[in-house]
């Protein structure tokens, strides 16, 4: 295999500024705040900078725009070990753009689509699907061209024997349309969710019972659930995993941490006590610096932080 990990989504710069004191307030008044930083965002990115670090072989497919933002996401995508050979440049809508307000554990998020919703399928190369060990997309409802394509990539991928993971992130729609998902899930060995997207989909109000409806429709559910851990639930079995406790500065980027944890532990060969173990690692210590990449650890950093 020429990669472990073909990473399918979103990528765009990041501004992080925080905390902020709520509640946000308008009438041009100007206000100080603590920190702001210029970082790499995207679901997806995140998640294929953070494989990357754990010393997986990861390229990435997506689109950004002919601009200097879209040279920000190719150069630090690169930096970080990703290869960017299939990351399309749009010579006609702009790269999207994020800025974050990080209060306390929480955050504002307000994002400016761009070329988002122009990816697809079609910007994924098939060679790549038959040539990776694993497949994993992000960010399902803010790339609906893509959404309507990822079940046949899906298949695509298990026929050459890789296996897929999603993380569908939020809905700015809060419709969380599941006549579009389901046929993926069929397709997905692991299902990404954190607490309240699952709590979303399922309407359920408890964490584990959402993760039992989701897995019996095919996946196995990995759920993120903040300060609590997460948990892992394969239709009839539940497993769990504490949190790390780390000195936070934002939790930017923490589950996509988490997303490339699960996998790398996975590929691997971890059974699913350690690899959730690992994965929850992972989530925690990204949140020790600003941003979803600058505290991302390496192999070494998170299994010695795990008990065997």
């Amino acid at each position: 295999m020429t990669y472990d990990l073909l990473v399918i989504g979103d990528a765009n710069p990041d501004v992080v500024v925080g905390p902020v004191d709520q509640p946000i307030l308008f009438g041009q008044a100007e206000r100080l705040v603590p920190s702001g930083s210029l970082v790499l965002g995207g679901s997806a990115s995140i998640m294929a900078c953070g494989a990357a670090r754990l010393g997986l072989r990861v390229t990435f497919a997506g689109r950004v725009g002919d601009d200097a933002a879209g040279d920000f996401v190719r150069t630090s995508l690169a930096d970080r070990g990703v290869n960017v050979d299939a990351l399309v440049v749009d010579d006609a809508l702009p790269t999207p753009l994020t800025t974050i307000l990080t209060s306390g554990d929480d955050r504002a998020i307000l994002t400016s689509p761009g070329c988002l919703a122009a990816i697809s399928a079609d910007d994924v190369p098939r060679d790549l699907l038959r040539s990776v060990r694993h497949v994993h997309a992000a960010s399902f409802y803010l790339l609906p061209s893509l959404a309507a394509g990822l079940a046949g990539l899906f298949k695509e991928a298990k026929r050459a024997k890789a296996t897929t993971s999603l993380d569908p992130n939020d809905d700015p729609t809060a419709r969380w349309d599941r006549t579009i998902l389901d046929p993926i899930l069929r397709v997905t060995d692991y299902f990404l969710p954190n607490a309240a997207e699952a709590l979303a989909l399922t309407g359920h109000p408890s964490v584990e019972e959402a993760a039992g409806i989701l897995a019996r429709r095919g996946p196995l559910v990995v759920v993120k659930n903040g300060s609590d851990g997460a948990l892992a639930h394969n239709g009839s079995k539940v497993f769990t995993t504490p949190a790390l406790k780390v000195d936070t500065v934002d939790a930017v980027g923490a589950g996509d941490s988490f997303d490339a944890g699960w996998v790398a532990a996975v590929l691997d060969g971890s059974r699913t006590e350690r690899a959730l173990a690992i994965a929850a690692a992972c989530g925690s210590l990204s949140t020790r610096a600003a941003g979803g990449t600058a505290a991302q650890p390496d192999w070494d950093q998170v299994t010695e932080s795990v008990t065997p």
